[in-house]
């Protein structure tokens, strides 16, 4: 009878056991992990600035790190420019590979996402001016064509080769009118198509999980930006995110009258062309901190509402480019090196 209590008792613990272990490996079994979204900027000024003895503070008054300061204002990705052969301007120059490796590897290390951006071009390529690299002027567009990969190839082998691999690529820089005018102008749809491929090709030849992006001007404009993926699809243009720049500013409206138009723009994009969304810059004003804050809080609202997770991210472009040192009007930055509350949007 002993006996058999003692063997009852070790076939219930047995059981007991057998139990627990089993709830427990389906208490923990993974759940699928989800994309962060993207909050963050553009910092391609930020070594010329550190060069030229620029100094950050904190709104304690406390020196810091720039990156850091980013950072803490929930900011979790970094976008860096590359130029083909840029010269040592402090504000149109810099930007090279070698530049744009040091800053990879340094946010890198910060826990920073990275996005890389493509000018094809030795300095500023926009809506106005896409002009190529003078090394290229005079080649033939099979050689251009072999100049966009290698370019392309090769910068990022050389992230790739210092530890980094960035999440997303920019093939061109806000290009409504195409990119290297005039051979790849949107008067020549056949060949910006050619071109615009060979950057995707080699930036999938170093890794296939690398989305790439096409990006264009005025984010608030649906019409723009159907005129130019009407004509990317008939054209077969490969792509995986349909980038966008947003500045109420430079088309002389308040946010408010524009926010609407973005957020239909950005859900038309989805649907129409089934691809993933982001908007890769946005600015506002300096010295209007508290306005600044609201667009930036609607217009990550607007990404972040976007269906299927398909609104990947908020890009503020150069926030640490202060205007005394810059010239430029719309950074997210004070006279006395601080951050502007304008960020404080990127931490809700």
């Amino acid at each position: 009878m002993k006996n058999s209590k003692t063997i009852l008792s070790l076939l219930l613990l047995f059981l007991f056991f057998t139990s627990s272990n089993s709830q427990t490996n389906v208490d923990h079994t993974p759940t699928p992990i989800v994309a962060t979204f993207a909050k963050g900027a553009d910092i391609g000024w930020l070594p010329q600035m550190e060069a030229t003895g620029y100094k950050f503070y904190d709104t304690d008054g406390i020196e810091k790190d720039c990156l850091q300061l980013l950072k803490d204002r929930g900011m979790n990705t970094i976008r860096l420019r590359v130029w083909v052969n840029p010269n040592d301007d402090k504000a149109s120059g810099h930007c090279s590979k070698e530049e744009t490796v040091v800053m990879a590897l340094r946010a890198q290390k910060m826990g920073m996402r990275i996005m890389i951006n493509f000018h094809y071009s030795d300095s500023w390529a926009d809506p106005a001016k896409q002009a190529k690299p003078a090394a290229w002027a005079n080649h033939t567009f099979q050689e251009l064509m072999t100049d966009v990969y290698d370019h392309t190839f090769d910068v990022l082998n050389a992230l790739k080769s210092a530890g980094v691999t960035p999440e997303w690529v920019q093939v061109g820089n806000e290009i409504p009118g195409g990119m290297m005018w005039p051979e790849g102008s949107t008067k020549n749809w056949n060949q910006l198509a050619q071109l615009l491929n060979k950057g995707y090709e080699a930036t999938k030849a170093i890794d296939p999980k690398i989305k790439v992006i096409v990006h264009l001007d005025e984010g608030n404009n649906n019409e723009k930006f159907r005129l130019f993926f009407d004509n990317a699809t008939a054209n077969n243009v490969k792509y995986d995110v349909i980038g966008l720049s947003y500045y109420p500013f430079w088309i002389k409206k308040d946010y408010t009258e524009t926010i609407a138009d973005l957020a239909y723009n950005l859900n038309d994009m989805v649907d129409r062309y089934n691809k993933e969304v982001m908007v890769v810059e946005v600015g506002g004003e300096y010295d209007k901190a508290q306005n600044t804050y609201e667009m930036l809080a609607a217009t990550i609202k607007a990404v972040e509402a976007v269906p299927n997770n398909k609104g990947l991210g908020v890009m503020y472009w150069e926030p640490q480019g202060e205007k005394s040192w810059s010239g430029y009007s719309l950074s997210a930055w004070q006279s006395d090196g601080k951050p502007s509350m304008a960020l404080d949007a990127f931490k809700d």
